[in-house]
């Protein structure tokens, strides 16, 4: 399993400034880092959590 490299850095914009979190290439934007970084908690979260396999590919497996 590859991990996801997750930044979390602040932005600076003819608007003024934000946040983003960069998962690997892709990055998401907020507005303020309170909210990156609970997106981020939730996230890791997620990518923590068991996943199992689609029936199709626990047959396969079998």
């Amino acid at each position: 399993m590859t991990e996801v490299k997750i930044l979390v850095r602040q932005t600076t914009t003819p608007q003024g400034s934000g946040w983003q979190v960069c998962l690997d290439q892709h990055a998401v934007s907020f507005r303020s880092e309170a909210e990156a970084r609970q997106f981020v908690s939730v996230l890791e979260t997620r990518l923590k959590a068991p996943h199992p396999l689609p029936d199709t590919a626990r047959r396969i497996a079998s």
